[in-house]
């Protein structure tokens, strides 16, 4: 059941992917051929480093992909940073994004970089992207075809962000409208949205779900209640 799972967490990923860069024609799986061709093994090289040195590196990596693609397109325009604090990272919906997802990303950007034939030759977009595949497997997983050739975005704001990520407090109608709007069906958004097992979640984020039973149940009448006091001992209120 495991693995089911995660393929069909794959194939959704990949369906991000190809949908959200759609718009580049050039995507191929042998795109650095000449200019890089060892780039999937230098990337998942140092992934496999940073995994081995803490697992948060799985989660935190695919949430980062998964908050950038829903953005701009799979741009790696959450990684760029704003002097006045005014970057997609910086709003609300990503400031919590792990600091070990952008650890991860640098890390394999130095990685490709340090081989002279392919230093400033693959953008942070197409690392990101394949970083996410490799977390993946790493993970459990299997592993999947990335097609290569994203440009890097240059353009990062707070506003972008607003209204384009999925919330805690969204309804099932929501949510299918909003992953739709990506090409993306119940399915995949089910197998997105269950990638949150493999990290944690922020209190925060749905802490009045289960001190407020009454109004969940209202809106939940098959939910499990017992859960939700089990879960009042880990969560504060």
């Amino acid at each position: 059941m495991e693995n089911q799972k995660f393929i069909v967490l794959s194939i959704c990923l990949s369906l991000l992917i190809t949908f959200a860069s759609a718009q580049n024609s050039r995507l191929r799986q042998n795109f650095y051929q000449n200019s890089c061709p060892n780039v999937e093994s230098l990337v998942r090289s140092a992934v496999q480093t940073k995994f081995s040195q803490t697992f948060v590196t799985a989660p935190a990596v695919l949430r980062l992909f998964f908050h950038d693609c829903f953005v701009r397109g799979c741009d790696a325009s959450v990684l760029l940073s704003s002097p006045n604090n005014n970057a997609e990272k910086d709003h609300p919906d990503d400031i919590s994004l792990a600091g070990d997802g952008f650890d991860t990303v640098a890390k394999a950007k130095a990685a490709v970089d340090s081989n002279p034939r392919c230093r400033n030759k693959v953008s942070c977009a197409d690392i990101l992207a394949l970083a996410t595949r490799d977390v993946v497997a790493l993970a459990g997983g299997p592993s999947y075809t990335v097609e290569l050739g994203r440009r890097d975005g240059r353009i990062s704001t707070k506003a972008s962000v607003q209204h384009s990520l999925p919330h805690p407090t969204f309804n099932l109608n929501q949510l299918n409208s909003m992953f739709a709007s990506h090409g993306l069906s119940q399915t995949d958004m089910i197998a997105l949205s269950g990638a949150h097992t493999l990290g944690f979640a922020h209190c925060g984020r749905f802490s009045n779900r289960i001190y407020g039973i009454q109004s969940y149940q209202q809106d939940r009448p098959n939910s499990e209640s017992a859960i939700c006091y089990a879960a009042q001992t880990d969560v504060p209120g």
